[in-house]
């Protein structure tokens, strides 16, 4: 067998542990995968005296990340700082000395992966982030590899397991949105400041790339639209609930003959579709493909062994290719660079589906008319109704609509007249509904 690839970690925290502890768990099945044995040398870290849950024989620690990216022994840099630019730098320098590397920085990717990916090229090593995206599920792999065939019409996933486990939590308990993420954060599942996870950015960073996998264009982050659970209310998810559906805090990209969608926000989905029946802090990735049809991608989203799976992974492909004429290798982004299209992106005002709409309104006769009246002018059609009675002391009632498909700038402008109306208190709470038929 080969001499073993050695391996420069940057970054020992959670996953940068589990990590190394399935490459020593697994050497021996790992190697007869990859030809050859996979080992980690060196590994930079802030805090080299720490704990940690793994064993650290044989591996050189340092302060120094500069100094592992700039190691003449080193075959492959796995980074797992986090963050953007120390992470941009260490990537690029290690690309230009030539070294392969593998990344779960789906932040960093999403950001600068066309700068990142078009150096590996120039260089002819490989950059691969298969953990950038659902954690232990291999859907850059599927989409890219084993969906090859097919044009992809659609991807629609739960790919952020902080914002999932709220919402479930939501459903299952009678707790409103505040309480439920305290718990998680004393859970460790939201971070001190959850704004990435509860507002959508972190799954925004996944869609962007797999929009770009799936449909074959570059990255373009700045082009997703982008929207959190905190206006979630325990009394949406109920009346969801007994509508049928699920909500879901989910990503959606999707092919349509005027451009790609890009978008993260809330949504109501039927109850009997498989995803909407993806609990906890689990992920799952429903791809529609037009000569597979739908396949469902499902497993755990986060977590140090889930996430080293990938890393692994990753770190065996690198290894099986790293005597293959670059040119033979699988493209970064699934298509041949001079093969990706400009085709746009769509502004969510051109963006088409149905909705869930909740109001406040007095309780008098006529109300109900007025609404409807608006939404016939701007085109909407009303699916299905349901207004409670009023309670014990009360003049005003919740009504719920769900309305058919429409432009979003049509219901833009019929939620601004809606609003204006004197016999509805409040705004207008409007969440997305997707069939995912």
């Amino acid at each position: 067998m080969l001499k073993p690839v050695n391996v420069g970690l940057l970054g020992l925290g959670t996953v940068g542990a589990g990590t190394v502890t399935v490459l020593s768990r697994n050497r021996e099945v790992i190697a007869g995968r990859a030809g050859r044995g996979i080992q980690v040398v060196q590994a930079a870290s802030r805090d080299v005296n720490k704990i940690r849950s793994c064993t650290l024989d044989g591996i050189t620690l340092t302060q120094n990340v500069m100094a592992v990216v700039e190691s003449p022994d080193i075959d492959v840099i796995v980074e797992l700082m986090g963050g953007v630019e120390l992470a941009r730098q260490a990537i690029l320098k290690a690309i230009a000395n030539g070294k392969h590397v593998v990344t779960a920085n789906k932040h960093l990717i999403a950001l600068h992966g066309n700068e990142i990916f078009r150096a590996a090229r120039e260089k002819g090593v490989m950059v691969a982030f298969e953990a950038a995206v659902a954690g232990g599920i291999p859907i850059i792999k599927a989409l890219r590899e084993g969906l090859a065939g097919n044009r992809i019409e659609s991807v629609a996933g739960i790919i952020n397991g902080t914002g999932n486990f709220i919402l479930t939590e939501m459903r299952d308990t009678p707790r409103d949105f505040a309480q439920v993420l305290a718990e998680a954060q004393a859970l460790g599942y939201a971070e001190a400041d959850p704004g990435f996870d509860v507002d959508g950015i972190d799954a925004a960073h996944k869609l962007t790339i797999l929009a770009s996998i799936a449909f074959g264009v570059p990255l373009q982050f700045e082009k997703v639209y982008t929207e959190g659970i905190a206006q979630i209310t325990s009394m949406d998810v109920n009346y969801a609930q007994a509508l049928g559906y699920s909500i879901k805090h989910l990503g959606i990209a999707r092919r349509t003959p005027q451009g790609i969608e890009m978008r993260v926000h809330p949504t109501l989905i039927p109850y009997r579709r498989l995803i909407a029946n993806v609990d906890g802090v689990m992920n799952a990735v429903l791809v529609k493909a037009d000569a597979v049809g739908n396949t469902l991608y499902y497993g755990a989203g986060a977590g140090a062994e889930p996430t080293a799976s990938a890393i692994v992974a990753d770190l065996v492909d690198v290894v099986r290719t790293l005597t293959t004429d670059p040119e033979n290798r699988v493209p970064h982004l699934a298509f041949q660079p001079d093969a990706l299209s400009d085709t746009p992106i769509l502004p969510m005002d051109q963006v088409e589906t149905a909705y869930y709409l909740r109001l406040q309104a007095h309780d008098e006769p006529g109300v109900l008319a007025e609404v409807t009246r608006i939404l016939a002018d701007h085109h909407i059609s009303i699916e299905a109704v349901l207004q409670k009675e009023p309670a014990a002391g009360e003049s005003s009632v919740p009504v719920i609509m769900l309305t058919q498909r429409t432009l979003e700038n049509n219901m833009n402008h019929a939620i601004e007249r809606i609003h204006a109306l004197p016999t509805v208190m409040g705004k207008v709470l409007r969440i997305r509904l997707e069939h995912l038929s």
